[in-house]
């Protein structure tokens, strides 16, 4: 049966974040050929619109307010609501970001929904959906399946790919007035703790270091590695806890969880909590000298031997063939 699904697109610094785009193909595996609804909220986003219709969305609603400038978990919840309530889904998505993380919940409440959050795959099956996501700090998965009601989802971001962009498609721009008030947050100002010109979170290639690396300047070898390679630059918590680096780069069960088509795991012993979250990525390098780490049980590639040695000596040989 054909269903209507609304996607939440999220929007950073005046444009889609690619987890958008991907809960849009995850969409589609709910839809089963029905439509799929893309929505924004904030202030001046309506030129955004057709994005989503290039990526596969039929129709996009904008919710356009002052108060949505900055995310408010109330003004976000509020104007959800509102268009979940007007345009009465079977499906909605959005990507499991610290405000998708946020809010999501929120909003199955107010409209008495469960929630599948952190999925990390996603397939048809007849009628039925199957939604897969890990559980014991990524040790394990569990399928599950929605049986009633409306199939309300987070998705990991770099989990599922998204549609090919199409900009020949079109579709209907409509937007929605949405009255936002009794907010008892205002947002003054938005200060960013990051030290990374990427992304973590949607990032396809980290380098990562932990305390092997042995002081702050040494991160620097890690930071040329990654300006070399586009990539971002992460961190475990012993580094962080040693003042090596920002608590921003954490990466980990009580940071970040990545899912990179590459990260390298730079003098990281590969602790469990670390472990955690990144044990998902597509492929693992590790370098350490120690040849009883437990980070090359996980890895796919293990370089045994001092990092001093071999990070400058990587960061060499790419530039040969990258820059």
């Amino acid at each position: 049966m054909s269903k209507k699904v609304l996607v939440i697109g999220e929007v950073r610094d005046g444009a889609f974040r690619n987890v958008s785009f991907e809960a849009i193909a995850a969409a589609k595996e709910i839809s089963a050929d029905g439509e799929i609804v893309g929505v924004v909220l904030g202030e001046n986003v309506s030129g955004l619109a057709n994005e989503m219709i290039h990526y596969g969305a039929d129709k996009v609603l904008t919710v356009e307010s002052d108060k949505l400038a900055d995310y408010t978990p109330e003004g976000y919840s509020q104007a959800l609501q509102t268009v979940i309530e007007q345009e009465d889904p079977e499906g909605i998505i959005l990507g499991h970001t610290a405000i998708g993380k946020d809010v999501s919940p929120k909003i199955a409440a107010r409209i008495g929904s469960g929630l599948v959050s952190d999925a990390v795959g996603i397939e048809a099956a007849g009628e039925e959906v199957i939604f897969t996501r890990p559980i014991y700090s990524g040790k394990a998965f569990e399928k599950v399946v929605v049986k009633d009601g409306i199939v309300f989802a987070t998705i990991r971001p770099n989990n599922i790919p998204a549609l090919e962009k199409d900009e020949s498609r079109s579709g209907d721009v409509q937007s929605v007035d949405v009255d936002i008030k009794d907010l008892n947050t205002i947002i003054k100002d938005v200060v960013r703790n990051t030290t990374s010109g990427v992304d973590l979170s949607e990032a396809s290639v980290i380098v990562a270091g932990g305390r092997g690396l042995k002081s702050e300047e040494n991160f620097d070898i890690l930071q040329e590695l990654a300006d070399v390679l586009g990539a971002a630059v992460g961190a475990s918590r012993g580094a962080c806890d040693a003042e090596y680096c920002d608590y921003a780069l954490q990466i980990g069960q009580t940071g970040k969880v990545v899912t990179p088509d590459l990260y390298i795991a730079v003098g990281i012993s590969g602790a469990i909590q670390h472990v955690a979250g990144m044990s998902n990525s597509k492929i693992i390098v590790a370098i350490n000298k120690d040849p009883e780490a437990e980070i090359f049980q996980i890895a796919d590639y293990g370089i045994v031997g001092d990092l001093f040695d071999i990070v400058p000596k990587l960061t060499e040989e790419f530039k040969k063939v990258l820059v």
